[in-house]
């Protein structure tokens, strides 16, 4: 597992985690707010309008509503990337990472524009009399590259794993366990039943569920979340200041985090942005390509409310409640995952300045540090170490009051564990301490700092059942889409089982592995589309203006 981890952090390293990928993303973002004329803020007002239904035209092409295309693409979006996404991203770079998927969300209003008004401009009618649309689609019929339009629909079944299904599982499965105590393989298997029977009903029964369940989850899970900001009512300004403060110069050490620089939170808050609100991924034009309308710049405007709603709204909501209440950069109690623990070579201690420099730089990725991997031997005595030699970071952070145990938290472990570059060889072996935590686990944390003391917990485990549940169905949508594209109908039933089977799979799965396969899966997906969108910018500026001339004609 490790190997493989290693293997998908370095493929990373290469494409969402590499120093360019920020740039393209919120450059191209940058580029068409620019050559439209600033379209999120100018056509806002309007989009309310389409998405209320009160210019629909009577029976118009499609399978859709309004309304139920923004709900299903917004069951795409809102999930673990706005509870457990939000936590990650600020557990790596700070308070200065919420900035940074602000940025992403304003600029991916505009991108998300202009990639859903192509598709739905050069969508498909299927054998079956559905519609099927995407990137895939224009890549096609319009830029007559069919290369780029199979590179992309082979991205989005990936992507359809990577995106909505393993790490909602995994993070739907993580806490269940730690709110209910129920057994992670139990709860996937349950979710995946009821994944299968949804599913199999296609867009229709897909739109019917999504459209109900959206704003169900939204309102549980917002009241929870202000039940918390209000509680610590006196922290939520000092979290705004900080997150403006440190936008452009990183995150300075705070308690158990030790410190982010300015490139670290840039890259982590435009990722998990992305993540958040799949602006540029090229995945909501799949769902908006259902929509009823002969006007594909009127479903345009709907999805400019999409990284609004999940990201502007949503994402804030629940960095405020990790910020105000203060939990993200103090150490709990947890079971540690292997993937997230690491023996450097050498006695550390945080509060020596000199020490958490090094570490510092370490995690950072900068030169200039002493701190490497610890290869020797661990004397353990009924669970306590008593060697030195050596320090354990867990989570980015120095781990305190660890103990080990042999295969089960009942059985503590004596014995010598041997360490090999930093990881411990045995694989049976359970580390539980203290330490920062991050993803779905720090907001459980946070929302039990409200009104609602302990039971804040079930918020978050409620909240986060459906908005991952419903991520999954829209992103089996997805997936089964392209299948359609790549290889006909015939294709799409085994997709749906091998999905069903994957989300099995991620709920026993390591969580630091499904969000590194998920980081991957997005950018393999997302550079072919933003590469498309540009290259039909002229054209999109046409189609915008060709409708507003039909709208004024209409007055």
């Amino acid at each position: 597992m490790d190997a493989i981890l290693d293997f998908v952090n370095l493929i990373d390293s290469f494409l969402g985690s590499a120093a360019w990928f920020p740039y393209v993303l919120l450059g191209t973002g940058a580029f068409f707010t620019i050559y439209l004329k600033f379209p999120q803020v100018r056509f806002f007002k309007h989009a309310w309008k389409v998405v209320s239904g009160k210019l629909d035209k009577g029976d118009e092409p499609g399978d859709t509503t309004h309304f139920q295309s923004l709900t299903t693409a917004l069951s795409g979006t809102v999930g673990t990337g706005n509870i457990g996404g939000v936590a990650l991203a600020i557990f790596l770079g700070g308070p200065a990472a919420l900035f940074w998927m602000w940025a992403t969300a304003f600029f991916g209003m505009t991108t998300k524009f202009v990639e859903v008004t192509l598709s739905h401009k050069y969508r498909d009618k299927t054998a079956d009399g559905s519609y099927a649309g995407g990137p895939m689609y224009y890549m096609d019929k319009r830029l007559n590259m069919k290369w780029l339009a199979v590179a992309f629909a082979v991205a989005t079944v990936i992507s359809s794993f990577g995106t909505g299904n393993l790490p909602q599982s995994n993070s739907i499965a993580s806490t269940m366990e730690a709110t209910f105590g129920f057994e992670p393989w139990i709860v996937g298997g349950i979710l995946a039943v009821l994944l299968g029977l949804v599913i199999l009903g296609g867009i229709k029964r897909i739109a019917a569920v999504t459209s109900k369940i959206v704003p169900i989850m939204a309102v549980i899970y917002i009241l929870g979340a202000f039940s918390v900001i209000f509680a610590n009512i006196e922290n939520v300004g000092p979290a705004f200041v900080s997150v403006l403060t440190d936008a452009f110069s990183g995150s300075a050490a705070a308690g158990g985090f030790l410190g982010a620089t300015f490139a670290y939170a840039f890259n982590r808050g435009v990722n998990r942005g992305l993540f958040s609100n799949e602006a540029g991924q090229g995945s909501a034009p799949i769902a908006h390509a259902a929509a009823k309308t002969k006007e594909p710049v009127s479903e345009g405007m709907v999805s400019i409310l999409e990284p609004f709603i999940d990201t502007i709204i949503i994402c804030t909501i629940t960095g405020l409640v990790i910020l105000s209440s203060g939990v993200w950069n103090q150490k709990h109690e947890n079971v540690f995952d292997r993937s997230d623990m690491f023996f450097v070579d050498g006695e550390y201690q945080q509060d020596n300045q000199e020490d958490a420099t090094n570490v510092y730089k370490y995690l950072n990725e900068l030169d200039g540090t002493s701190v490497g991997a610890y290869n020797g031997e661990i004397v353990v005595v009924n669970g306590k170490a008593i060697s030195g030699g050596y320090t354990l970071i867990n989570a980015r952070s120095f781990a305190e009051e660890v103990t080990y145990f042999a295969g089960s938290l009942d059985d503590k472990f004596s014995g010598t564990l041997n360490i090999v570059n930093g990881d411990i060889s045995r694989t049976t072996i359970i580390v539980q301490g203290k330490s920062l935590v991050h993803s779905a686990n720090l907001t459980t944390i946070a929302f039990t700092k409200g009104f609602l003391g302990s039971y804040g917990q079930y918020i978050v485990s409620i909240g986060l059942l459906l908005f991952a549940f419903s991520t999954a169905i829209a992103w089996s949508y997805y997936g089964d889409r392209a299948m359609t594209y790549l290889l006909g109908p015939a294709s799409v039933m085994p997709y749906r089982v091998v999905y069903v089977f994957g989300f099995l799979w991620a709920a026993v799965s390591d969580t630091t592995l499904v969000w590194a396969i998920s980081a991957v899966a997005i950018v393999v997906m997302t550079l072919p589309n933003l590469f498309g969108i540009l290259m039909l910018h002229k054209e999109m500026k046409e189609t915008v203006n060709e409708y507003w001339q039909k709208v004024k004609s209409s007055k």
